[in-house]
């Protein structure tokens, strides 16, 4: 039986625990110096049972194309985890690197069981969105905790009408490789 691959995809100096780390950076925990601007990823097809990207997919400029490029990487069934700046939220603004900012809706485009992937035919690479989670991994005060509790039970909701009063901050997405 093979082990258990895990990539940490632009890991910077906070790379997953047991990850081959990925990042364009040298001075990085990074076992694989490759920019993620650059395609293919040096990686055969098929390959990853898990893909992590904590904050490193909004600094990108073609997500579709890296969408496609995770999905070939993605072994069936491969989990793929990303931690994404909320559209909303002060910081993903602050940030001059961040080139996109993400809602709760974003990656449903990718998934075939949603209308938006008929609606919007932008790639091939397709995934089952498991869970978009708000601020799974931040805690800021007895406000947003509720917010937090809102948006998680109802995102949509919590998008059209409480968003603009009380922003959380980040995104957490988890996908399955659809092949």
């Amino acid at each position: 039986m093979s082990a258990r691959v895990v990539l940490d995809l632009g890991c910077g100096n906070r790379k997953t625990p047991g990850a081959v780390g990925v990042d364009c950076n040298p001075r990085t925990q990074a076992d694989v110096i490759h920019s993620l601007e650059v395609f293919p990823y040096p990686f055969p097809d098929s390959h990853a049972d898990e893909i992590v990207m904590d904050n490193s997919f909004e600094h990108l400029d073609d997500p579709i194309r890296v969408l496609e490029e995770l999905h070939r990487v993605g072994k069936p069934g491969a989990l793929v985890l990303l931690h994404l700046p909320y559209f909303r939220a002060h910081w993903a603004f602050n940030d001059p690197t961040h080139k996109r900012f993400y809602s709760a809706e974003t990656f449903h485009h990718f998934d075939p069981s949603h209308p938006y992937s008929a609606l919007y035919p932008y790639s091939t690479a397709r995934f089952r969105v498991e869970s978009v989670t708000f601020n799974e991994r931040i805690r800021r005060g007895p406000l947003r905790t509720l917010a937090k509790a809102f948006a998680n039970r109802w995102p949509l909701r919590y998008e059209d009408l409480l968003s603009h009063l009380v922003p959380l901050d980040e995104l957490s997405v988890r996908l399955r490789v659809l092949k």
